[in-house]
């Protein structure tokens, strides 16, 4: 029965999921030539040990980057491109940092780390800013002005991992944006307009 969940979730799963199925379904095999050879309890150990494999299998294949906490203002999401991350645009992979006033990297030291703000631009899809080395309780930001006030979005920094960058923001057509670096709650950094 193990066997015929292995090679159902074989056909169904990615490159990394065929090469681990394939070392699962080697040992399944091998347990299948040796049933004959051992005990009941050798059998249960066998079957143990191909459910670990499948178990690790699964792991594998699950992605490993924690999903940050995105939040934006109401005015946030009605121009294109806004409301996707970076490589979800048609402009993903090129992405460059332009020559912002004052630079388009900026610093701040905080909780005994130096942390990286950068701000990142398209001329075919908008900006999106980025912080790196940051511990919880950080956030990346970015900024356009609007007719109602100031729309924004910002992403958080997750549990296990030191980065956080924002969806898009169009600062396209004559607008412009900006990128800022709050950890809790205080700015502690950011780029001029671009």
């Amino acid at each position: 029965m193990q066997l015929d969940v292995v090679r159902h979730w074989r056909t169904e799963e990615d490159h990394v999921g065929l090469l681990l199925c394939q070392r699962g379904q080697v040992i399944a095999e091998e347990t299948s030539k040796r049933k004959r050879e051992t005990s009941r309890n050798g059998r249960r150990g066998r079957r143990a040990l191909l459910g670990a494999a499948f178990a690790l299998g699964l792991a594998a294949i699950t992605p490993l980057q924690a999903q940050a906490a995105p939040m934006e203002s109401a005015t946030y999401g009605n121009l294109p491109n806004e409301g996707l991350y970076p490589e979800q645009t048609s402009c993903s992979g090129s992405y460059y940092q332009p020559n912002v006033p004052g630079g388009a990297t900026k610093t701040a030291v905080y909780a005994g780390h130096t942390i990286t703000l950068r701000y990142f631009y398209n001329p075919g899809c908008g900006s999106f800013a980025r912080i790196e080395n940051a511990p919880e309780g950080c956030a990346a930001h970015s900024n356009r002005p609007s007719d109602t006030g100031t729309a924004w979005v910002l992403e958080t920094v997750d549990p296990g991992i030191n980065y956080a960058y924002t969806k898009v923001i169009n600062n396209l057509d004559g607008r412009l944006s900006k990128a800022v670096l709050f950890c809790d709650n205080q700015r502690l950094a950011e780029t001029a307009w671009y």
